[in-house]
């Protein structure tokens, strides 16, 4: 891990403060469990850091969703981050959209980023390929607003995986570019380079796991019998042996990655195991495997759902906490800038 950066803190026994959120866009599928949510709750637990995760609704607005859908995904969202492992003792659990905050610094910081810098993102190019003049504004001021999350508690560290990593540069470089104008305030954050397995589609295993396609995608809370359902229909090739070779043989590929992933096994030590079977012995297995991984948060998430005050009141004192914090800081920003 790199070394702690130069920071404002209130007392020098404080921890450095670690921040990240995910969409509120529907399930979450194992790859995005394990590309962020089994982090997330890794970094909580290591006693490193001041945690604070977040529910990114604003965010999810891009994504033009049906209200109904919207609240939905918001509640289903806070019991996936405690039935996997989040606890509001340990961090500060809370919905974005709560903390007005998070716009008026998104704001702020659009006045001092430039449309170049917005149109290079390489998120940008990918959701609006065939229709840059049409997209929503959204998509192209989405790491803005990125920036804003992290800049207003004063974030030393973004656990990200390398996809991101572009994002948390403009964030730096838009820290840089108000401490120079306007005096320092803000902390520019470093990365927490997260080792994530690229988890690809069941269906097509050239293209990643996607919600968008659902009978390619292993959501988290799936039934053990979709979960074997979906793996025995998972494409493979047309050979035979169960080797790991993600150019000839992506299928298998795909699948001994999977169970590398929920098992903690290296993939050269699941070869080993099934030299000689065929792929549907590997499929039986790797459903077990998956079922079995994810029996405890299934259950805890049922049980989390069946009581969606409970939810809504651990959002709603987080975002307290947040606000506390974020209100601070969006105080000083309004000082330096001449709007207070």
């Amino acid at each position: 891990m790199k070394k702690t950066p130069r920071t404002i803190r209130t007392s020098n026994t404080e921890l450095p403060i670690l921040v990240s959120g995910i969409q509120s866009t529907g399930r979450l599928h194992i790859g995005n469990y394990l590309g962020a949510l089994k982090n997330f709750v890794e970094l909580q637990n290591s006693g490193k850091y001041q945690c604070y995760f977040f529910i990114a609704d604003l965010h999810a607005l891009t994504e033009n969703p049906n209200p109904k859908d919207l609240r939905k995904n918001i509640v289903n969202l806070a019991a996936d981050f405690l039935a996997a492992g989040l606890d509001p003792k340990k961090s500060v659990i809370f919905q974005q959209s709560q903390i007005s905050a998070h716009s008026e610094l998104n704001w702020i910081l659009e006045s001092i980023s430039s449309i170049g810098e917005l149109r290079r993102m390489t998120q940008f190019k990918a959701k609006s390929e065939g229709e840059k003049e049409s997209a929503n504004v959204g998509l192209l001021t989405y790491p803005v607003l990125q920036s804003a999350d992290i800049l207003l508690y004063d974030a030393e560290f973004v656990p990200v995986g390398e996809d991101q990593l572009q994002h948390l540069e403009l964030t730096r470089t838009l820290a840089r570019k108000f401490n120079k104008k306007f005096g320092r305030i803000f902390v520019e954050p470093k990365s927490i380079l997260t080792l994530t397995p690229r988890v690809m589609s069941l269906a097509n295993p050239e293209k990643k796991m996607s919600k968008s396609q659902p009978d390619g995608c292993l959501f988290m809370d799936d039934e053990p019998e979709e979960i074997k359902r979906k793996i025995s229909r998972a494409t493979t090739d047309s050979g035979s042996e169960i080797k790991h070779d993600r150019k000839n043989k992506p299928g298998i590929a795909n699948l001994l990655e999977i169970y590398s992933s929920v098992s903690d096994e290296p993939v050269v030590k699941i070869e080993k195991r099934f030299s000689g079977k065929n792929y549907s012995e590997l499929k039986k297995s790797l459903a077990e495997e998956i079922s079995n991984y994810f029996a405890d948060f299934r259950k805890k998430k049922k049980s989390l759902l069946a009581k969606p005050y409970t939810l809504k009141t651990i959002l709603s004192a987080g975002s307290k906490k947040a606000s506390a914090k974020a209100s601070a800081k969006i105080s000083e920003v309004k000082k330096k800038v001449g709007l207070v």
